[in-house]
């Protein structure tokens, strides 16, 4: 099942992608003191009202980056060998980070958007959408980019413009 809010998000996104960009530009120049606060205030409203086993968007078309501690605590998860995990699942990206060789998630339940291996997931996943990091002003090149896969990062962006913006 498709949630209602992923029909139109990439067109959406990519509508306001450069706004949010110059947003960012603007916002970075003078950073607001209560920022961090803003935003985490905006996740939380979102995330009181979002259930992301609706969605499912980030586990189907990214993948997370997989720390050196992730992949030996996932590994030892699934009762494998770092070695034999890395060379079934993972590849190096352009960026020499270990990344999930497909797309969706290898551990993926695509039934119910459940993840297997939720427990000892990835740290990017537990993070994930990074909305609610301090620093905030930092992850807006990857807050921009997550507007096209997760429907909550945007709504958290479109309120976050409307409460703070920038002049």
């Amino acid at each position: 099942m498709i949630d209602k809010d992923l029909e139109g998000l990439t067109e959406l996104a990519k509508e306001v992608k450069e706004e949010n960009i110059k947003y960012f530009k603007r916002l970075k120049k003078r950073v607001p003191k209560r920022l961090d606060l803003v935003v985490r205030e905006i996740h939380e409203e979102e995330f009181e009202r979002t259930d992301c086993l609706t969605c499912g968007n980030c586990c189907k078309t990214t993948s997370p980056m997989f720390t050196h501690k992730d992949i030996e605590r996932i590994a030892k998860h699934l009762k494998m060998k770092v070695a034999d995990f890395i060379t079934q699942y993972l590849k190096i990206d352009e960026d020499d980070f270990h990344v999930l060789k497909t797309a969706p998630c290898s551990f993926l339940d695509e039934r119910d958007n459940s993840c297997f291996i939720y427990d000892v997931r990835p740290k990017a996943c537990s993070e994930y959408p990074h909305t609610n990091r301090k620093k905030f002003i930092q992850l807006a090149d990857i807050t921009v980019k997550n507007t096209e896969i997760c429907p909550a990062t945007y709504r958290i962006m479109e309120e976050l413009k409307k409460r703070l913006p920038s002049s």
